[in-house]
């Protein structure tokens, strides 16, 4: 039976809670000085974690939930288990569902479905004896999406607003001995309105709770504020404290070798400032961030805040701190976990910042809503610039109701839910406002823009002006300044390379420009860093961006048979779904880097080398440090001649100071009449850092040198004469071509145009002829184009063969030519074109093709010959970039070498399998069994190549991983040019000269079965 008395507050954006204490700042009280500095809140003999075991009981609506479950009589013993914090999908409870735009239910604010699932939470406690003459509070960080709370029986408050804290006053409630704490938590509220972010939509008690007991008069708030003079040898801490009656307060600030560096102390009735001088005060910026402890002491209680001092303003429209322009190198990051949902621990939390850390990012968007509060401190620790962002989004308003037009900022215009949007404003705020890796607080995410907006904007200017506001969802400044006249950037999300440049160019633009969200990093991708940050650079406006996004949010799963799997959107049943675009991150759910975040690693990193005299040893070393000089940073360098390596030394001593260059000799000697030469510089650091141990390798580098500098450019087969052991002798027969040498046999079938066997020593290298091929397995990137593709039959392309003939050429060679076309029923073909054979007598083969593009046909995905090679052919060396994939687009993380592998070690398990492994640049791969016996591709121009256990299209028609099922055969592409990857799986489309648009191709390869122990 339905709750008699349960006032229903779930459905009026003007009640956002009852009883609920007003927003404050993050601290935990403790007794003394030393505990509160450890900030482990257990040490604290004024803090109780209600972590732990609940009972608990789902029901699939609240009209269902049993009246007076939470009364102290209420027998709750056959009631289920659940761990608090937790997630209730993860859990069994309810519906696992994914949606990006799209609400889960009808679009009728604030109303929510009548059949509102409903979790029930009951726990028994005991408060210490010592707490009697205490006020006691109990906090719950994250509830989503609202909740009621009792406690003996009593009724205590209501809360919404899914993760921001809510804090209540429980002392006239509690009684000596047991008590009963029970919560009713719904699943939908109004609030979920504004809470229509791109995730998973999890319920329930999600992060921690606890009681806190404080003094009957005590510290309830404090706000840190910091002035400086203009050089910043002098800053004066401003230390606002509110409190709940008269007080004598003392504030102490200690530096990072706990120092005394000012005190103060006063009597505060309410509120008051007691302010602290500074002299040469040491800044704080992500590079080198360091703390100040500001203990605040009232009664028996000790706070201890974080401060790192740290100036954040825009001169002339550049972004600064400290006075120094900066460069924002951000990811954006969800809570997420591969089993707990959106319950993330603290050892979660900083496994990320640490991985960010090593792979030179400097900056989180919490994307969209405020993180834990102990994420920030672990930000201020370690070093991170924060966009801290309001658990606002009402996406979903844009897709339209019958009653309202399709517009996303319906909501953001309308008064009624003006204070809605201002007590997430407030309430990120207020418990953040302390920490110095906060710089720009964000007003939400893709909520259109309205006069709510505005009044958020507005509030937290007067509250916080040492900030700056952000909202990507506003109009451009110059378009409406009045209306963003209280936003301090202009924002985009996905704008193209050319729109940022034209930003940059433009005087009339006066604030920085920053991309929220760029470079959609889904599946295999993305393949535009470079190119973003190139720009980025060289405009002083642009003050860089946020990768979309951190991590893959897939839920580990199994199937029947019990193989785990990554699910998404759609696995449970879940409708509407958006399917796999929740895995759009830079690592996996068990946090694997991608090949992406390998990319952006390069793209930032902070060191950069260009050439000055690479025959006389000269190089010029770049200091992208914002605030921090090399010293710290090992250089070793390495020559490579035809990737040999020939010479190596260390660098004794990097000087650059931040944002200079220094130029360096290294003193090796160059070989006479050298092969291709390519200078490899490694960074490492030098010295312990907290987020890495010294030789972690920042960067490298790698200089080729010009072509007069050296002799042979390439590699190739020509240079590696065979012995001719006997005549090669041809046969035509049912219109086959029997090739036989010495000691190898080759066949050509003339009406297919196609090699079908190539045999050397009795042992058979195919399995399946010789193919043309044009069709990858579509990336996540690919998504838009490929509708393209397929309507055309790219992915069915098959060859006509107009005419073939043979002859024997001069030299005892057999050439074979070729005239063909690919094509796909329904259409014209895609190209017409040539293909030239040449065997010689020492069994080589040399193909030459040339092929006419179709006009006014969508760029081909790729150009090359596919090979099938027989089961064994497992081992992999190749002359290239490695040690993993590159494309076009995508290289930066690999370089120069000759690397040994496998067929299955170059397979990367994308969630939603897709093209995968391909290398680019490969001067020469070897694809042989275990004894060295295989296949030796050379070319006088680098190709691209890609060995795998599965066809393409195996990939393409493949929705999860565990549906592919590995064959024995290694599928071998052989590519003139694989098109890049790109990010327009959410970005701009692929930039053109990434792209295979040309009409007019030639290409040209070698093949030749070897014994590569005898080479």
């Amino acid at each position: 039976m339905f709750m008699k008395n349960l006032p229903k507050l779930w459905e009026n954006p003007g009640k956002l809670h009852e009883n609920r204490e007003p927003a404050r700042a993050h601290y935990i009280p403790y007794a003394t000085m030393e505990q509160a500095k450890s900030r482990k809140r257990g040490r604290s003999p004024f803090y109780q974690t209600l972590n732990g075991k609940w009972k608990f009981q789902y029901f699939a609506s609240v009209v269902n939930a049993p009246d007076g479950f939470y009364t102290e009589e209420n027998d709750v013993s056959s009631w289920d288990d659940l761990i608090v914090p937790s997630c209730w999908q993860v859990n069994g409870f309810d519906q696992l569902h994914y949606t990006n735009v799209r609400y889960p239910f009808p679009v009728d604010p604030p109303y929510v479905p009548d059949d509102n699932p409903a979790g029930l939470y009951v726990r028994d406690f005991q408060v210490p004896v010592d707490w009697a003459a205490k006020e006691k509070y109990v906090i719950f960080e994250g509830v989503n999406s609202c909740f009621y709370l009792w406690v003996n029986g009593q009724y205590v408050g209501y809360s919404q607003g899914s993760r921001n804290p809510a804090e209540f006053m429980i002392t006239p409630y509690l009684k000596a001995g047991v008590n009963r704490i029970a919560v009713l938590v719904l699943k939908w509220c109004d609030g979920t309105y504004l809470e229509d972010q791109d995730c998973w939509r999890y319920s329930g008690i999600f992060r921690d709770v606890y009681l806190l007991a404080r003094d009957k008069e005590h510290i309830r708030d404090v706000f840190a504020h910091q002035e400086f003079e203009a050089d910043y040898e002098k800053a004066t801490l401003q230390v606002e404290v509110d409190t709940t009656g008269p007080l004598q307060v003392q504030v102490e600030l200690r530096d990072a070798q706990a120092l005394l560096a000012g005190s103060a102390e006063g009597f505060i009735d309410h509120s008051s400032t007691l302010a602290i001088q500074v002299e040469r005060p040491v800044l704080w910026n992500a590079e080198q961030p360091y703390l100040y402890d500001l203990y605040v002491r009232a009664g028996e209680e000790s706070l201890a805040i974080q401060v790192g001092f740290r100036h954040v303003e825009v001169v002339d429209g550049v972004f600064k701190l400290n006075g120094q322009a900066l460069k924002l190198k951000g990811v954006n990051r969800h809570d997420s976990h591969p089993l707990l949902g959106q319950t993330v621990p603290l050892n979660h939390m900083k496994h990320d910042l640490l991985l960010m850390k090593q792979h030179n990012i400097n900056t989180v968007r919490t994307s969209h809503y405020p993180n834990d509060p102990r994420f920030l401190e672990l930000c201020n620790e370690l070093g991170f610039y924060l966009v801290d962002e309001a658990d606002l989004e009402c996406h979903g308003m844009s897709v339209g109701t019958p009653w309202t037009s399709a517009q996303t900022d319906v909501l953001s215009e309308d008064p009624d839910w003006r204070d809605a949007y201002l007590d997430r404003a407030k309430r990120l705020v207020e418990r953040d406002k302390n920490h110095p890796s906060v710089l720009i607080w964000s007003l939400g995410n893709e909520s259109g823009f309205g006069d709510n907006h505005i009044a958020m904007a507005e509030w937290i200017k007067q509250r916080d002006p040492s900030r700056l506001v952000h909202y990507e969802g506003a109009p451009g400044s110059q378009s409406e300044p009045e209306r963003t006249r209280s936003l301090d950037v202009d924002s985009w999300m996905y704008g193209s390379v050319e729109s940022c440049a034209e930003y940059g160019r433009d005087e009339q633009n006066r604030k920085p420009l920053f991309l929220c969200e760029y470079s959609h990093a889904m599946g295999n991708g993305p393949g535009d860093l470079r190119d973003y940050w190139e720009v980025f650079e060289a405009y002083p406006k642009l003050m860089g961006g946020c990768v979309w996004e951190w991590v893959d949010h897939g839920i580990l799963t199994h199937t029947e048979e019990g193989t785990p799997y990554y699910a998404y959107g759609g696995d449970f049943g879940d409708q509407p779904n958006d399917g796999n675009f929740c895995i759009d991150g830079l690592v996996s759910p068990d946090r694997v880097p991608h090949a992406g975040l390998l990319e952006l690693k390069q793209v930032l990193a902070p060191v950069r080398v260009e050439t000055v005299d690479l025959a006389a040893g000269r190089v010029r070393i770049g200091n992208r440090y914002d605030f921090t000089d090399l010293s710290h940073i090992a250089a070793y360098w390495r020559l490579l001649e035809d990737n040999v390596l020939i010479d190596q030394g260390k660098l004794q001593e990097l000087n650059a100071t931040p944002q200079e260059w220094e130029t360096v000799i290294l003193p090796y000697t160059l070989p006479p009449n050298p092969g291709r030469l390519v200078l490899q510089l490694s960074f490492r650091l030098d010295r312990d850092m907290e987020w890495a141990e010294p030789g972690y390798e920042l960067t490298f580098a790698e200089l080729e040198f010009p072509i007069e500098q050296a002799g042979a450019a390439r590699e190739v087969s020509a240079s590696r004469t065979s012995p001719v052991k006997g005549r090669l002798s041809a046969l035509e027969a049912d219109g086959k071509l029997l090739l036989n040498g010495f000691d190898f046999r080759y066949e050509f079938d003339l009406h297919r145009g196609a090699l079908t066997k190539l045999e050397r020593d009795g042992l058979e290298r195919l399995a399946a002829p010789a193919t043309l091929s044009i069709w990858r397995a579509p990336t996540d990137n690919d998504r838009n184009i490929r509708q393209a593709w397929e309507q055309l039959g790219y992915d069915k392309a098959k060859m006509k063969v107009y005419r073939s003939e043979w002859e024997v050429d001069s030299n005892g060679g057999i050439r074979i030519g070729i005239e063909y076309s690919l094509g796909a029923y329904i259409h014209a073909p895609f190209l017409r074109g040539r293909m030239e054979w040449k065997v010689a007598p020492s069994g080589e083969l040399t193909l030459k093709t040339t092929a006419a593009v179709g006009e006014k046909l969508p760029w081909l995905p790729r150009f090359g010959l596919e090979l099938v090679l027989a089961p064994g052919n497992e081992e992999v060396e190749y002359s290239g970039l490695g040690p993993h994939e590159s494309y076009i687009d995508k290289r930066l993380s690999v370089r120069q070498g000759v690397y040994l592998t496998s067929v299955d070690q170059m397979f990367v398990p994308y969630i939603v399998p897709q093209e995968f492994g391909s290398r680019y640049d490969t001067n020469w791969a070897i694809v042989s069994n275990e004894q060295g016996m295989g296949l030796r591709i050379d070319a006088p121009q680098p190709f691209s190549f890609q060995a795998a256990h599965y066809k393409a299209q195996d990939l393409t028609e493949a929705t999860h991983l565990h549906q592919l099922k590995r064959r024995p055969e290694a599928y071998v592409h052989l590519d003139y040019r694989m098109s890049g990857v790109g990010s327009n799986s959410c970005g701009p489309e692929l930039a053109e000269r990434y792209r295979i648009e040309e009409k007019q191709i030639n290409f040209e390869l070698t093949l030749k079965p070897v014994n590569k122990e005898d080479e």
